[in-house]
């Protein structure tokens, strides 16, 4: 299904996510989707993630784990892994710091569209507002932030408009932002349940590649993807009416059994075979190499500023849930 846009169409996500965010490259089919995809990859080269990581994102994940690295408890749901990706998205835009605060408060309401429709409207329209004046700057004055980049960047003499642009900064909140902290929430629970594989993780680093993957494996934030059946069809035996929606599990996907043995359990050391936490096709997830190194960054920061770094005994044991997008609401530890 994800990978015949011909027959199953992304068109649908315009008539509701395309409301909020814009007209961005979730809703695009092929040749469009291409043609887009092209331009917004220049600004997520290897060059590019290098340089983020050194420049940017370790720095803002040390400096957020400083913050609470004394009081010897926290719940690193509220007081790191949700604002995280937050703020590594306002650095990699290039916006200034002090208008964190309120980028940071208009990126809550926009990613609450489920719990908050209005309140998401206003947001994106008020993220519009914002954008537009950095946008003129970097379209006069380019620097090496990503609207710099997406304002400058050009594929076979196609370039993106500012509407454009803005539902790309948009999009990155849900598609970014959202999806990574829950990534790392969920990898950081499975760790900490078990505490010997956390021991082994500490122990040997390399296996955080493996550690971060099967993390998405096992509990993929996003669940579901939707496409739009463009004409009758079949799907493992169940005819489809064109028109109907066609829901794919991503998390089924991962685990099936004829795919992956005991696919309910955390191994960190099973052989590695390709997953769908990413989704597939055409519409692989385009963010995520940075997903993947900002996980193993602030997981890298928490080993090493947080020394038996434990569940809190004191509190509820931590819980993975949600029907659509699934984390812990919270993480309770302590650490000596």
């Amino acid at each position: 299904v994800l990978t015949d846009n011909e027959t199953f169409s992304s068109a649908g996500y315009g008539e509701g996510m395309g409301v909020v965010m814009g007209r961005s490259i979730l809703e695009m089919d092929e040749p469009e989707h291409h043609a887009y995809r092209s331009i917004l990859q220049q600004a997520f080269g290897r060059a590019e993630m290098q340089r983020w990581e050194v420049e940017l994102i370790a720095p803002i994940a040390r400096d957020m784990v400083d913050a609470f690295v004394d009081d010897g408890r926290a719940d690193l749901v509220r007081q790191l892994l949700f604002p995280f990706p937050v703020r590594v998205i306002a650095a990699l835009l290039g916006l200034p710091e002090d208008d964190l605060p309120t980028f940071h408060r208009l990126a809550v309401e926009l990613i609450s569209v489920a719990i908050d429709w209005d309140g998401a409207i206003a947001a994106s329209a008020a993220l519009r507002d914002y954008l537009a004046g950095i946008v003129a700057e970097r379209r006069r004055h380019p620097a090496g932030d990503m609207i710099s980049i997406l304002a400058t960047a050009e594929h076979d003499g196609q370039r993106l408009t500012d509407e454009e642009i803005y539902a790309f900064c948009r999009l990155l909140l849900p598609a970014g932002a959202e999806t990574t902290y829950r990534s790392s929430s969920n990898l950081l629970c499975a760790l900490l349940t078990r505490p010997e594989r956390l021991d082994a993780l500490r122990d040997d680093r390399r296996l955080m590649p493996r550690a971060i993957e099967e993390g998405i494996r096992w509990e993929p934030p996003l669940l579901v993807i939707t496409r739009t059946a463009t004409r009758d069809t079949e799907v493992g035996g169940v005819a489809i009416p064109a028109g109907s929606t066609v829901v794919c599990n991503l998390g089924a996907a991962n685990h099936d059994p004829d795919r992956w043995p005991e696919p309910e359990v955390f191994d960190m050391r099973r052989a590695r075979r390709p997953h769908v936490g990413f989704a597939h096709g055409p519409h692989m997830c385009l963010g995520m190499h940075l997903a993947r190194v900002e996980t193993q960054v602030v997981l890298g920061a928490l080993i090493e500023r947080l020394p038996g770094l434990r569940l809190d005994p004191a509190a509820p044991a931590p819980s993975i849930s949600g029907r659509v997008f699934r984390a812990p609401s919270r993480l309770d530890v302590v650490w000596d």
